[in-house]
């Protein structure tokens, strides 16, 4: 098996459902049935037979889970014994890069209305 995390998130290569899913090859289903979580404790004690998600601060911030985890679950719960994680940085993004040059404009924008005041 060979975990790869090539999507695009804002969590420092953190995985979220539909990743976990690709790389497992479960069902979404089936991976919300692996996940230790307890709807009474937002942050449940750790549980070596169950996938384990990142701390969360709210019930309603989306369950992430890091690369470790995934390949840890994947081979002491599933049996899966060859394991690779490979976490990769996301591709160059073009809404990325235009947002990017908005901002520069605007900062250019507001340094010029500063030296005009």
């Amino acid at each position: 098996m060979h975990l790869s995390d090539s999507s695009t998130n804002l969590y420092q290569g953190l995985m979220d459902i539909e990743v976990v899913q690709k790389i497992l090859h479960r069902s979404r289903a089936s991976i919300y049935r692996y996940t230790h979580t307890d709807p009474h404790n937002l942050n449940p004690p750790y549980n070596p037979k169950r996938l384990n998600p990142e701390l969360r601060l709210s019930k309603t911030d989306a369950l992430l889970f890091h690369p470790n985890e995934v390949a840890r679950f994947a081979k002491e719960v599933l049996g899966i014994h060859q394991v690779t994680i490979q976490v990769q940085e996301p591709a160059p993004d073009v809404t990325q890069d235009l947002l990017r040059a908005i901002l520069a404009e605007l900062q250019a924008i507001r340094e010029l209305l500063k030296s005009q005041s």
